[in-house]
C-alpha cells in the first residue's frame, strides 16, 4: 500500500491511497491513424548559477531524451511552442537552438520522428507602433532560420500583429506574403487568448465565428501551401464548424485540450488530427488509444482517452496560460526529470491544492507510471508547501 498525504480544500489532510499504474503498449509499430503531435516542453536545468526570473537555463540532455521518449511511442513533437513556455520565459534564440538540436536529433532517431517546429514574432515586441512591414519581416526571419535549420513550420500566432493590426485585412495582408513564400506547407496556429490574452481579437475579430471567416479566406487562398490548422479555442462546436469548411486536403489539428477524445475520434463528416499539449502529459495513454483506434476498436479507443480528460481539464483550467506547470509536473512525477523546475520559475503558477488534485487525477487515469516513485517525489513536494513537513 503506498500512502501519500495531501492537502483538501476543507484545510486539512487526508491520507492518499495509490492506485496500481496503468499498463498501455510500450510502443508502436504500425502507423497510427491520425497524425499526432505532442507540443512538449523544455526541462530546465535547476542547478546553473542565474537569477531564474531574468534568465533562463535548459537542460539539453533531458529536454532531448523526452523528444525521444514521445517518438518511441509513435507521437510526433511540436517543437518551441507555447508548451515550451515560447514567449513566455523562452525568447527565440534559445528557441531556434531548441529546434535545431531537434531537428538533429530526429534525423539521428530515424524515419519515424515525426517533428514540426514554431515559427513567429517573438523576437519582435509587441507594439501599436509597428507596420504590417515590421510584423512579415520578424516572420519571414524566423521561417528562414527554421527551414534553413531543416525544421518543417508551424506559422505561430503573432502577438505583433495583434497588437499592430487595424483591421482583418492586415491579417489576409501578412498571411498573404508569409504563405506564398514558404518551401513545405505549414501548419497554421490559431491560439485562442484563453490560452495567451495578447491575442484577443486575433484575425481582426473578438467574436470567434467572424475571426474563423477571416481565417478560411487566407486558407483558401493558400491551401496548397497549407498542410493544416491547429485551432485552440476549447470549443468542440466551433472546431467541428471550422474543420467542415476547410479545403479538401487541408487537416484541423485539434488544439483542444478539453474534447479531444471525442474530435480524434471524429464523426460521420470527418475527425481531426491532434497537435495538443495534453500529449505531453498523457503520451501512454494517447499512444494506446491511437493504435486501438487504428484497428477499429472504439470501445479501447475511449476506454485509454477518458481518464484522462478530467485530468487534462484540470491542468488547463483558469488561468489556462498557466498549463504548462501541470505538464512539467507530471513530467518530474513520472520521472521524466529530476526536479519540479521551470523557466522563469513558473512551478510556482499553481497551488499546492491544485497539485494534490492533479495528483489523484493522474493516478485515476493511471498515468503515474511508477507509483512508489511519484509517491516519493510528492512527498517532497508537499512537504515544500508544509503538508507533513
Amino acid at each position: 500500500m503506498t500512502l501519500v498525504q495531501l492537502p483538501v480544500a476543507d484545510g486539512t489532510i487526508e491520507r492518499y491511497e495509490l492506485s496500481p499504474a496503468g499498463i498501455f503498449p510500450a510502443s508502436t509499430v504500425a502507423p497510427l491513424p491520425r497524425v499526432a503531435y505532442a507540443a512538449v516542453h523544455v526541462v530546465a536545468d535547476p542547478l546553473v548559477d542565474i537569477d531564474p526570473w531574468e534568465h533562463i537555463a535548459i537542460d539539453w540532455d533531458a529536454t532531448l531524451a523526452y523528444r525521444r521518449y514521445l517518438w518511441g511511442l509513435g507521437l510526433g513533437v511540436a517543437e518551441a511552442m507555447d508548451t515550451a513556455q515560447r514567449g513566455m520565459g523562452l525568447d527565440w534564440s534559445r528557441a531556434l537552438e531548441l529546434i535545431r538540436r531537434s531537428v538533429m536529433e530526429a534525423r539521428a532517431f530515424g524515419g519515424g520522428a515525426r517533428l514540426a517546429c514554431g515559427a513567429g514574432t517573438d523576437h519582435l515586441p509587441a507594439n501599436p507602433d509597428l507596420s504590417v512591414d515590421d510584423v512579415v519581416a520578424a516572420y519571414e526571419e524566423q521561417c528562414s532560420a527554421v527551414e534553413g535549420a531543416g525544421g518543417r513550420i508551424i506559422l505561430m500566432a503573432s502577438r505583433a500583429l495583434a497588437a499592430c493590426a487595424r483591421t482583418p485585412d492586415d491579417y489576409g495582408t501578412v498571411y498573404d506574403r508569409i504563405l506564398s513564400q514558404v518551401e513545405q506547407p505549414v501548419i497554421i496556429h490559431w491560439l485562442g487568448e484563453m490560452f495567451d490574452p495578447a491575442l484577443m481579437g486575433y484575425w481582426g475579430r473578438e467574436d470567434h465565428w467572424q475571426a474563423m471567416d477571416v481565417c478560411l479566406d487566407v486558407v483558401h487562398r493558400h491551401a496548397e501551401n497549407i498542410d493544416g490548422i491547429k485551432i485552440s479555442l476549447l470549443s468542440a462546436e466551433k472546431e467541428i464548424a471550422m474543420r467542415r469548411r476547410l479545403p479538401k486536403g487541408v487537416r484541423m489539428y485539434t488544439g483542444d485540450d478539453f474534447n479531444y477524445a471525442e474530435l480524434i475520434a471524429g464523426d460521420d463528416e470527418g475527425y481531426s488530427d491532434a497537435l495538443l499539449g495534453i500529449f505531453d502529459a498523457i503520451a501512454p495513454a494517447a499512444s494506446a488509444a491511437l493504435q486501438a483506434l487504428g484497428e477499429g476498436d472504439l470501445e479501447r479507443y475511449h476506454g485509454y482517452l477518458a481518464p484522462t480528460v478530467a485530468l487534462s481539464r484540470h491542468i488547463f483550467r483558469t488561468p489556462t496560460r498557466f498549463y504548462k506547470t501541470g505538464v512539467v509536473f507530471m513530467s518530474y512525477l513520472n520521472g521524466h526529470q529530476s526536479h519540479f523546475t521551470m523557466l522563469g520559475g513558473q512551478q510556482s503558477a499553481r497551488s499546492a491544492l491544485h497539485l494534490a488534485e492533479l495528483f489523484r487525477l493522474a493516478d485515476r487515469a493511471g498515468l503515474l507510471l511508477d507509483p512508489e516513485l511519484a509517491a516519493r517525489r510528492m512527498t517532497v513536494v508537499m512537504q515544500l508547501h508544509g503538508v507533513g513537513a
